[in-house]
């Protein structure tokens, strides 16, 4: 691995991590139907690395290849999306999510277009709350005290 600016993330868990040395290559939003279904949403925000750049640093993620040139990554623990390879690339993509620091780059570009949602422009009209969870009983606290996500930063030992 080279180069003096770095990414880490991982899952939500905290049991697959992963380090890029380097920056971000193409981050972009597709919305591509394997990708909605892949990530469970609207679009899956992804940027790539070159392989030699990118390290998992704990656990083994589980792959499942989607189609026949085309696999992808998460824990098998708590289910997050972590990466996408296609088969003989030299790059390897992860999700923007995923990273520790996910303002770290920026997409320029929307890929599989032909299906994203019809009603993704409206999205950003709609009525904006903070989270609220009050249907619970002591709310918020209740969520930060029970909190088993792991911290956006890399750890020596998880769970704690």
């Amino acid at each position: 691995m080279s180069g003096s600016e770095s990414h880490s993330g991982g899952c939500q868990c905290g049991a697959v991590r992963y380090r890029i040395a380097g920056k971000l290559g193409y981050p972009h939003l597709c919305h591509c139907r394997m990708c909605q279904k892949a990530g469970g949403n609207f679009f899956m925000a992804l940027a790539g690395t070159r392989e030699e750049n990118f390290a998992i640093t704990r656990g083994t993620p589980g792959w499942f290849s989607s189609s026949d040139p085309c696999r992808r990554g998460f824990c098998e623990r708590c289910g997050t999306p972590l990466f996408f390879k296609t088969a003989d690339s030299p790059y390897v993509s992860v999700t923007i999510g995923s990273l520790d620091d996910p303002e770290a780059t920026t997409p320029v570009s929307q890929d599989g277009v032909e299906a994203r949602i019809s009603y993704f422009d409206k999205l950003f009209s709609l009525p904006e709350k903070a989270t609220d969870r009050s249907d619970l009983p002591d709310g918020n606290a209740r969520i930060a005290q029970s909190n088993h996500q792991h911290p956006d930063h890399d750890t020596a030992v998880w769970p704690r």
